[in-house]
């Protein structure tokens, strides 16, 4: 397909995992992390990319790593394919735009969700429940709505193929250590607060989102990608209105197209028409020049 790129082969370069979305490199003491135009939607991976998707997620990421340095130091070295070592040189024409040069880390063993608002699989547990991740919300929710303050919701950290599941903070704290588990869960809501009231200044609100992090010695950094519609809930400001499914524009979209098909979520995942492909390509490129107010030539 035009545009896309939906595996990277660099022959020069040791291949160290192909993830859903991102291929990484090993370079001794770096890693070269690429995004690709993939799009995994309930955890399979399907068939079409989406171009430029993965050029799209990385712009995204490097802007949201610069403005929450004031908060968490991230894993970037660069993304100036010009900075990278010398093997990477003949690869340069496909990394420009959808790599990053960054630290090798200990990624930590779970997912750090925060929701500002109540959707997803968290309005599912509320209405189960009246809880998310064993916290007590106030009664009478409908959703889509604003949380009275935003919460941090673990999950585990599924292999490829499995599903993440829900946990609760003691959980997540038995899992990486009571003090880890505390300080990343004030970092993820210091991030997200920063983020959701950035991002809704620009007409976007972030409904929720996942951050990854990892350990360097001592130091938690912030690592993988920051506050993108893939990571993220992203529903436009000016169409919000509480009380059912929201207009977004992350893959909610695909989601939405893939529930109408007879198909059981487990690979392999359905081909994607053109007119999906393109329209979810044009909503991730709108989360783009809303967010950054730059299409990158794309």
């Amino acid at each position: 397909m035009k545009n896309s790129v939906k595996e990277t082969r660099l022959p020069n370069l040791k291949l160290l995992k192909r993830g859903k979305v991102r291929d990484m490199y090993d370079l001794d003491d770096k890693l070269l992390m690429v995004a690709t135009d993939r799009l995994s939607a309930f955890d399979v991976v399907l068939p079409d990319p989406i171009p430029d998707k993965g050029i799209i997620l990385t712009q995204i990421s490097l802007f949201w790593f610069e403005i929450m340095e004031p908060i968490i130091a991230n894993h970037v070295i660069s993304s100036t394919v010009e900075d990278y070592p010398e093997a990477c040189q003949p690869y340069a024409e496909t990394l420009h735009g959808r790599s990053m040069l960054i630290q090798k880390t200990e990624p930590l063993p779970i997912e750090c969700v925060v929701r500002g608002f109540i959707s997803g699989s968290g309005w599912k547990a509320y209405q189960e429940t009246g809880s998310i991740c064993g916290i007590r919300l106030p009664n009478g929710l409908k959703e889509s709505d604003k949380l009275p303050e935003p919460i941090f919701t673990p999950s585990t950290k599924a292999e490829l193929g499995d599903h993440d599941i829900n946990i609760n903070f003691e959980e997540a704290a038995r899992i990486t250590g009571q003090a880890l588990a505390e300080k990343v869960r004030e970092t993820s809501l210091a991030i997200y607060q920063k983020g959701a009231e950035l991002a809704a200044e620009k007409g976007i609100l972030i409904a929720d989102t996942k951050f990854e992090f990892g350990r360097i010695g001592d130091d938690i950094i912030l690592i993988d990608e920051v506050l993108t519609p893939d990571s993220s809930r992203f529903w436009p400001k000016e169409t919000y209105k509480p009380g059912g499914p929201q207009k977004s524009f992350d893959k909610q979209y695909v989601r939405d197209h893939l529930n109408s098909l007879d198909w059981n979520k487990t690979p392999p995942g359905p081909c994607l028409p053109e007119n999906v492909i393109n329209h979810t390509r044009q909503k991730y490129l709108d989360a783009l020049i809303q967010l950054t107010g730059s299409n990158y030539g794309l």
